[in-house]
């Protein structure tokens, strides 16, 4: 039993929603979770062929379903040539020719009606207290579309663009200001992506100018979390809740400044003995 689990004694498994499943090259961020019995994991991916080898590969904690999470309404699903571009919004031909190769990964091979689904909709979900979302785009609909589901999360791990790939595709800063409107902030930047600018792409070593320094900001894997000085309101985040914030923070991002906070306001509560702050600290990895 993982040592901090112990320490803390939540009343169940976290639970973890994963939107946009679809498993690329990475593995998930919440891994080590799964593969140690410390979660349930409920994902989320329409496109069938991800779904079967998600299907496949299921645990006895992870269960995934087709649904399209949206806003409720029919869109139109563009299928492009790298299943990792599949979005509902447009490709934008522009921006994509900037960066090489985009356009031929990005190139857009079929178009598909979809319904989508509200995630305050998903009857399925109980709980949910870490999300992981990545759906090239229509993050901001979740989130406006989620906002009820998400009283009860206390992290949140998406993809945010500051190269906007797609027509009208939200950026950055349009998400983050609806997270902070939902309680939560930026922590720390998971990973950043960057990317060959096109069409001139230096091979040679020896070039006064290589690749390294003409590549362009495209995306970030970014962490956000309840704000932290705000995690003494009880009726926002309880009990449970932050146990399962510091076991996300301690087990998937190494953030263990988070899960000593969330330990200190439970210590402050009367949740925990205050001997457990030591008890961490002694053993925090």
């Amino acid at each position: 039993m993982s040592a901090l689990r112990e320490l803390t004694q939540p009343s169940r498994l976290t639970e973890v929603v994963d939107i946009g499943a679809n498993p690329l090259v990475d593995t998930p961020p919440y891994l080590p979770m799964l593969r140690d019995g410390l979660c349930r994991v409920t994902g989320f991916e329409p496109q069938p062929d991800a779904l079967a080898r998600l299907e496949r590969a299921a645990g006895p904690h992870e269960r995934y379903l087709p649904a399209a999470i949206g806003d409720g309404e029919r869109h139109t699903l563009h299928v492009c040539a790298e299943s990792g571009f599949t979005s509902l919004f447009e490709p934008d031909a522009a921006q994509l020719a900037l960066l090489t190769d985009f356009p031929r990964l990005a190139e857009v091979i079929d178009r598909v009606d979809v319904d989508t689904t509200r995630l305050d909709d998903i009857t399925e979900i109980e709980l949910l207290d870490h999300l992981k979302i990545d759906v090239q785009g229509a993050e901001l609909m979740i989130f406006r579309n989620g906002r009820e589901r998400l009283r009860t999360a206390t992290s949140i791990q998406l993809e945010v663009n500051f190269h906007r790939l797609y027509v009208d595709q939200p950026t950055f800063a349009d998400v983050d200001v609806e997270l902070r409107a939902q309680g939560f902030v930026p922590h720390a930047f998971v990973a950043t992506k960057t990317w060959p600018l096109a069409p001139v792409q230096w091979a040679d070593r020896d070039a006064p100018t290589d690749e390294a320094h003409a590549r362009q900001l495209v995306e970030a894997d970014m962490l956000y979390v309840r704000d932290l000085a705000r995690l003494d309101d009880a009726e926002t985040v309880d009990d449970e809740a932050l146990k399962h914030l510091a076991l996300v923070m301690h087990h998937v991002y190494d953030q263990h400044g988070v899960a000593l906070l969330a330990l200190r306001e439970l210590i402050r509560r009367g949740a925990l003995d205050p001997s457990a702050e030591a008890a961490y600290r002694s053993h925090p990895v």
